[in-house]
């Protein structure tokens, strides 16, 4: 099975000079932008206005790692010193959920593991030593 750690980080609405500056900073690759107008809608929960043009989703390539980063949702609370977590890319759903298993024991589940429309398994927890998580399976290979 494969796994891989990325780095993300979480900005303040400022996500795009942020891609921009990191483009420039490390040479590169822009692999993904998406932002929250792009993603799916929901009637049940709509998208505000301030929200459309900030990023939900960015991923770079620099030399043979990812940088990912994404904007807080408007109204979300955006803390220098938690604004960067550690991404694990699995290759199987049940690797993921493995791992985000062993994660939260002693550890606060920020969103359990799920479905989501980017991969079959998702989710966010901070461990016990204070560390953030995503973890993900890699759609493609789910």
């Amino acid at each position: 099975m494969a796994i891989s750690l990325n780095v993300y980080l979480v900005t303040d609405g400022n996500g795009r000079e942020a891609v921009e500056f990191y483009k420039d900073v490390f040479n590169a690759e822009v692999l993904a932008i998406q932002t929250f107008g792009e993603g799916p809608s929901s009637p049940d929960h709509p998208i505000p206005p301030e929200a459309k043009d900030r990023i939900m989703h960015a991923s770079l390539q620099i030399g043979g790692s990812v940088l990912m980063l994404s904007d807080t949702f408007p109204g979300m609370e955006h803390t220098i010193g938690n604004h960067i977590t550690v991404t694990v890319n699995t290759d199987t759903a049940d690797e993921a959920t493995r791992i985000f298993n062993k994660l939260e024991i002693g550890g606060e589940v920020k969103m359990p593991i799920q479905e989501t429309f980017w991969s079959p398994a998702y989710g966010s927890v901070t461990d016990k030593f204070g560390v953030q998580f995503q973890i993900s399976c890699t759609p493609s290979n789910a």
